[in-house]
């Protein structure tokens, strides 16, 4: 068993559950601008993914793309506190970790000041050594750059390194940077999703991941 020294998290997903009022955003932007109606499941295959890429794939017009993203995330933030929580344990397991010495890092696909916001609601806002976002890379996942940008900034080997997510985005990231990867299934995805992406490690709860980083 790898002895870890520096676990990186997802954030949606995997540490706090905002999945209704991401899909419902995209609903929103959809609606707004007359755009096709999307499936719940047809949104959910780019959670993981930013914004633009997402929007990107309807058009290429920079211009459309920014007043698309400006609603969702107009719609997002006014209902971002009544409706974002984390997951059941999932506050106390990063605790855990921090408490245990290790080195903690946050990257996700949401921009930056984003991620502060949904980590500073549930009270995890200063636990994170490092937080990458979509914003802060030129290659956001499922290119591993937001998770070697996170190992450089903490002076860290990618073989100290688990990274930690909901979807196969996560797992890819993870992968092509070299790190250990866990996958979580108490978010949207199941194992079967997971499995798909091959992660070095799946867990069905908290306890499970601490018991794989070997925090007691």
């Amino acid at each position: 068993m790898p002895q870890f020294q520096t676990v990186l998290f997802d954030l949606d997903g995997t540490l706090i559950d905002s999945v209704d009022l991401i899909v419902d955003s995209y609903h929103h932007a959809y609606q707004v601008h007359g755009l096709p109606a999307q499936s719940r499941e047809a949104i959910l295959a780019g959670v993981g993914t930013p914004l633009r890429a997402v929007f990107g794939q309807i058009t290429d017009d920079a211009t459309a793309i920014d007043t698309w993203i400006a609603t969702y995330r107009e719609y997002n933030l006014t209902h971002h506190d009544a409706r974002v929580r984390a997951y059941d344990g999932t506050v106390a397991m990063v605790q855990q970790i921090k408490a245990s010495g290790r080195r903690l890092g946050l990257v996700t696909s949401k921009n930056h000041a984003g991620a502060v916001r949904g980590l500073t609601l549930v009270g995890l806002g200063d636990v994170m050594e490092v937080i990458v976002g979509a914003d802060d890379v030129v290659n956001p996942k499922p290119h591993p750059e937001p998770v070697e940008r996170a190992l450089t900034v903490l002076h860290m080997r990618a073989e100290t390194c688990l990274y930690v997510g909901d979807s196969h985005h996560d797992i890819h990231a993870g992968r092509g940077a070299g790190v250990w990867t866990a996958g979580v299934t108490w978010g949207p995805f199941d194992r079967a999703h997971l499995e798909m992406a091959a992660p070095d490690y799946i867990c069905s709860t908290p306890q499970e991941l601490l018991d794989l980083i070997g925090v007691r």
